[in-house]
């Protein structure tokens, strides 16, 4: 699986040339991109009869705000266009522009935080690579799974951690917030770690693990395999053979009161689901069928 995922992320690394790796200082200034070729119409009524109160909203303004934590290749911003770009953004794009949004400015939040703003009225979704998880579903809704993948752990390159039973004398870092975070937590418990510290952001995270302040780091296999090859002054390498235990389901978060703007949103995710285009766009960053998750199967369950 791991070499899977690294491929995956040289192919987006190809496709998408000369982008910077992570490693963004964190802000709160928005980026944007336009949206302005014409797609698939799709059907965005509600039971009465029109568009919901945030997508008119969303319309009257002329742009959504989303929060992403700036992480390539999921959502993040090319320093060199000043565009965003990556996974998630490209099928949000998508969406996007069948629901005749035109434009998407992304705010840069930690990820630990993305659900708060969003509940401050900050942003409109949160659109992270964010996994659906019980505890989340507590305090926003979801939109249908968009794809699913699982975590990596590095290590320094010839370190004497070399399988993952090796790990029980190794100080682990991981992200707060994240489904990574957690899954170091239970492997502390569990006796199969030594320590665990946490890190705000990729780019902490790996220098960390490269400058020795931890023996090893847990977090998106995606990303991480993509940090790798785009950053040569790490040296750092996947823990293999490695097989995933914290694989997730990727959705964006809205507000519990913008049920309506996600049925519409669904509606058209579920319409790129079944005439190719979403597994087209996994597909276009090295991703397989492995990934994608069919109309039926990813629905989501939320808890209001």
């Amino acid at each position: 699986m791991r070499k899977r995922i690294l491929a995956a992320a040289l192919c987006g690394v190809m496709l998408m040339g000369g982008v910077a790796g992570c490693g963004s200082s964190i802000s709160t200034e928005a980026v944007s991109t336009g949206v302005t070729e014409s797609s698939v119409e799709a059907s965005v009524a509600t039971e009465a009869g029109g568009e919901s109160e945030l997508l008119k909203s969303i319309k009257e303004k002329g742009y959504i705000t989303i929060a992403s934590s700036n992480d390539a290749p999921l959502c993040y911003q090319d320093i060199n266009t000043g565009e965003l770009a990556g996974i998630d953004i490209m099928i949000f794009n998508e969406v996007c522009k069948r629901m005749e949004i035109p434009e998407i400015k992304m705010k840069v939040i930690d990820f630990s935080n993305m659900l708060v703003e969003l509940n401050n009225n900050s942003v409109d979704m949160v659109v992270d690579a964010m996994y659906i998880k019980d505890e989340r579903l507590d305090v926003a809704l979801f939109t249908d799974v968009w794809y699913q993948e699982g975590e990596a752990v590095v290590v320094k390159k010839g370190s004497e951690f070399t399988t993952k039973e090796s790990l029980v004398n190794a100080s682990m870092g991981a992200q707060p917030g994240t489904a990574f975070y957690e899954t170091a937590e239970k492997w502390l418990d569990e006796g199969k770690i030594k320590e665990l510290v946490g890190y705000e952001n990729q780019s902490t995270l790996m220098t960390a693990v490269n400058t020795g302040k931890v023996d090893a780091a847990v977090t998106d296999g995606i990303v991480l395999a993509y940090t790798l090859s785009k950053d040569s002054n790490l040296d750092l390498e996947m823990l293999s053979p490695y097989e995933a235990e914290a694989s997730g389901r990727i959705g964006a978060a809205v507000r519990f009161q913008d049920k309506a703007f996600l049925e519409e949103f669904n509606a058209v995710l579920n319409e790129m689901k079944e005439d190719g285009t979403l597994l087209q766009i996994l597909k276009d960053f090295g991703l397989n069928e492995d990934y994608f998750v069919g109309v039926e199967d990813g629905k989501t369950a939320n808890k209001q």
